[in-house]
């Protein structure tokens, strides 16, 4: 059975202390992933994004002592995200002053290029990549409430795309009791994701 989440806010408490292993992996294991795939969506190659990635979660070491939780200045979600768009802002104007094999465009044009639209805001893709990777870490954690037929039917429908009618012919059950599978494991995953979001944004 998977262990209970650390809340965000104990989370953020707890990395104050260096020492403290189980808190610095459950961290990364959330908050690395994010950092590197929002790193690629801005341009960056893969090893440019792996170490990236590590000087954000440096950044976050060294300061991790100091920092007080306090949600009427933001969230630390969004403070995570302007060390790491800083953090690209600064390799990628670096990136601009070296000589290249192709032409490189400048720097605050590709941290500004996004694939999410316009209305959506500089900041969508950051908090897509957020939910993402919470949505991995939830269904790590509830996998366990279902029957192994249910996680299954939700798995290949919702995840794999499958059609209804074939996933229930595999696991014999009709297509109705995959959509209810389905519909199940996703309000349950849903629930999850918010109370992840809510421990972090309501301490």
């Amino acid at each position: 059975m998977a262990e209970p989440p650390l809340t965000r806010v104990t989370l953020l408490t707890r990395i104050r202390d260096g020492r403290d292993v189980d808190a610095w992996r459950e961290f990364v294991r959330i908050y690395g992933p994010v950092v590197y795939r929002f790193a690629r969506n801005r341009g960056l190659q893969d090893a440019d994004a792996a170490d990236l990635m590590q000087d954000v979660l440096r950044s976050v070491a060294r300061n991790a002592g100091r920092m007080e939780y306090d949600p009427a200045r933001g969230t630390f979600r969004g403070w995570l995200y302007t060390v790491t768009r800083n953090k690209i802002y600064n390799f990628l104007n670096g990136q601009r002053h070296r000589p290249r094999a192709t032409g490189d465009a400048d720097a605050q044009e590709r941290l500004d290029a996004t694939p999410a639209r316009d209305e959506e805001g500089p900041d969508a893709d950051w908090e897509r990549e957020y939910q993402r990777r919470l949505t991995d870490r939830a269904m790590d954690l509830v996998k366990d409430e279902f029957q192994p037929a249910t996680w299954q039917a939700f798995w290949e429908t919702a995840v794999d795309g499958k059609p209804a009618a074939e996933v229930g012919s595999g696991l014999k059950m009709t297509a109705g009791a995959v959509y209810v599978a389905k519909s199940r494991v996703l309000a349950r995953l849903r629930d999850e994701v918010r109370k992840m979001m809510d421990d972090e944004d309501n301490p």
